[in-house]
């Protein structure tokens, strides 16, 4: 366990306010906490069989397994082929929106195992960018970033290129570990095909936000999109309540359905994460980011 723990009511309310605040800032353009951009780029859709948010609840070969743990070393499944991004022959995806970044984001290394050895629930996490005609975009640079199981970020900034808006006390609670470790925080550059795939570990909550995922999208060192995955209340309860590396938190204090999550809001729906269970009990996490 770790010490000098995060306060969660303070946590909370540093979000309420942060996303109260938005209210008087234009949305064009906006990469501030808790505000959308319906303009620049747009809602997030998913091109999968199986539908957003959804679980295939089992492998491939339909034998239900356990959820796996201890971290992406006990991973033994492969990445899937691209067949899991499969398109219908008509365009469906809309446009990728821009969501807040946050105040714990810092650049990152080039790495595609980005959990530090941290334990938790395995996961394989596969993202494909594509443009408004749904083609692959390769050579884009693709960042993501979240938590770990106790929703502690880390907090070692040495060597960043960028972490002015990083907030050091509220996103690592002062933990001496987080303070010393870049873990969860990862770029690849897209492929032929558009695709980046993560080795990670299931994210775990922290007070007044349901659990996510940041992601940002550059080309040339612009922003395509900065924004932000989820997964379905009930997926996420399943794990918080019956998972033996989360289950001692319980239950996230903030979900979708309520409504409380002041980044996703209402429109949480737009950015649930596709998923299902690897062979190996491990999880695998999948979406399309589109950009014009």
């Amino acid at each position: 366990m770790k010490n000098n723990r995060t306060n969660d009511q303070s946590r909370r309310h540093f979000i309420k306010h942060l996303g109260l605040g938005l209210a008087s800032i234009p949305l064009i353009g906006l990469v501030g906490c808790g505000g959308s951009d319906s303009t620049a780029t747009s809602s997030s859709g998913t091109d999968s069989s199986s539908g957003s948010g959804s679980s295939s609840g089992g492998s491939s070969s339909g034998t239900t397994t356990s959820w796996a743990s201890g971290g992406t070393s006990s991973m033994t499944a492969n990445f899937p082929d691209d067949s899991l991004f499969a398109l219908s022959t008509a365009c469906t995806l809309a446009l990728t929106k821009n969501l807040t970044e946050g105040p714990c984001y810092f650049t990152a290394d080039t790495l595609d195992d980005i959990s530090e050895a941290q334990g938790g629930l395995p996961m394989q996490l596969c993202l494909r960018v594509t443009d408004t005609s749904c083609n692959p975009l390769s050579g884009l640079e693709v960042e993501v970033w979240h938590c770990d199981v106790e929703g502690v970020y880390s907090g070692d900034t040495s060597g960043s290129a960028d972490a002015n808006g990083f907030s050091s006390s509220f996103c690592t609670g002062n933990d001496s570990a987080a303070l010393r470790s870049k873990w969860f925080r990862g770029t690849q550059i897209t492929d032929s095909n558009g695709r980046v795939n993560f080795k990670s570990c299931f994210p775990g909550w922290y007070s007044g936000r349901t659990i996510h995922i940041h992601f940002r999208v550059r080309n040339n060192n612009n922003d395509e999109v900065v924004s932000q995955f989820c997964f379905p209340d009930a997926f996420t309860a399943e794990i918080c309540t019956t998972h033996s590396e989360y289950a001692s938190r319980g239950i996230q204090d903030t979900t979708l359905s309520a409504g409380r999550d002041t980044v996703f809001g209402s429109s949480y729906n737009e950015f649930l994460f596709d998923y299902q269970q690897n062979s190996d009990g491990s999880l695998l996490a999948y979406k399309t980011i589109q950009i014009s």
